[in-house]
């Protein structure tokens, strides 16, 4: 059978399969920042998650659902309508950068890729995570000063 016209890749998977798998990577990449995976799978998330993008930035009411639906977890949502949009007003397209990876993966050889924004963003959860580091260096030092 030709491949002629036929778009998208099958990832050996099932639609419903296929479609957790993408909105996994981009609630994975809405987490960290960056992630490393497959370079097929990097190349078939970019678009979708373009789009995305490009959804949240309107931000009017049916965008915001729209993207609380494709991605099916509102504090990823919230968290992609204040961390990820904020750096990204500047540009109007292309949000994501692929680079290929030396290494390959173990097992099936696959040829790996890291997936990341193009403008650097500053996860909620990492500030919070510093702050409350921060935090705690403080109040430890406070309580030895007062067992003094």
């Amino acid at each position: 059978m030709h491949r002629h016209g036929y778009k998208g890749r099958k990832f050996g998977r099932e639609r419903d399969q296929r479609a957790a798998l993408r909105r996994g990577l981009m609630l994975s990449l809405i987490e960290h920042g960056a992630i490393t995976t497959t370079l097929p799978k990097a190349k078939d998330i970019r678009p979708h998650f373009e789009k995305l993008v490009s959804k949240a930035r309107r931000g009017d009411l049916a965008n915001r659902r729209a993207v609380i639906a494709i991605l099916g977890n509102n504090v990823a949502a919230g968290n992609m309508l204040v961390d990820v949009i904020a750096p990204q007003i500047k540009r109007d397209s292309g949000y994501l950068r692929i680079v290929r990876l030396d290494e390959r993966r173990v097992g099936d050889h696959a040829e790996m890729a890291r997936i990341e924004f193009v403008d650097e963003i500053v996860i909620a959860s990492d500030e919070a995570a510093t702050q409350s580091s921060d935090s705690d260096n403080k109040e430890s030092v406070g309580k030895e000063g007062d067992k003094k």
